[in-house]
């Protein structure tokens, strides 16, 4: 049985905050991108990847950044909350930068699916792709460092005290001495 301190209900707050935020923003998201537009023509789909990021820098350098950045940063908080609502800091970095960029990414795609039916709105590869970048980053600049953060936060002091989850708790990688030995016994006729 897993005992839990005060490390314990911190990090189910901690999961809770995470679930929260990432509905908020997700609805934001929705509200933001699936509202229908009032526009007098619709630009073509854009398919072909990097063709809107070029036209983008053909603007000029303050019209590029604000397009660019705009794309980057729509879905660039779900890089710390869906690790966050998720809840695990026993977890490869890698494992969770793939799982995480995996799911921005299969999100923005539905988002990109779902635009082609309101007014005003078309497909672009290339926001899928500047989504999917922001996430990432945001995933790389903040995760790692968290995690870690709560993990030596967790762990028990070096002076024999206990703080946080797992203290008292027999773990399956601390030494519990020599495997018992039980002496022979021949077996009767």
């Amino acid at each position: 049985m897993q005992r839990h301190g005060s490390g314990g209900s911190a990090a189910i707050r901690l999961r809770a905050a995470g679930l929260i935020l990432l509905i908020a923003h997700l609805l934001l998201v929705g509200w933001l991108t699936l509202r229908p537009l009032d526009v007098m023509w619709v630009t073509a789909a854009n398919l072909e990847p990097f063709a809107g990021i070029r036209a983008d820098l053909a603007l000029g350098p303050v019209e590029a950044a604000v397009r660019i950045g705009e794309g980057l940063l729509l879905l660039a908080p779900l890089g710390v909350l869906l690790p966050m609502a998720g809840g695990r800091l026993d977890v490869s970095p890698w494992v969770s930068l793939a799982r995480t960029v995996l799911a921005a990414a299969l999100l923005s795609l539905g988002i990109e699916l779902l635009q082609t039916a309101v007014p005003g709105r078309v497909v672009d590869v290339d926001a899928l792709l500047l989504n999917t970048t922001g996430v990432a980053l945001a995933h790389l600049a903040v995760v790692p460092a968290w995690r870690g953060r709560l993990r030596r936060r967790r762990r028990p002091s070096a002076g024999g005290g206990s703080r946080g989850r797992g203290a008292g708790v027999l773990r399956d990688d601390a030494p519990q001495g020599a495997t018992p030995r039980i002496p022979r016994v021949g077996i009767a006729p």
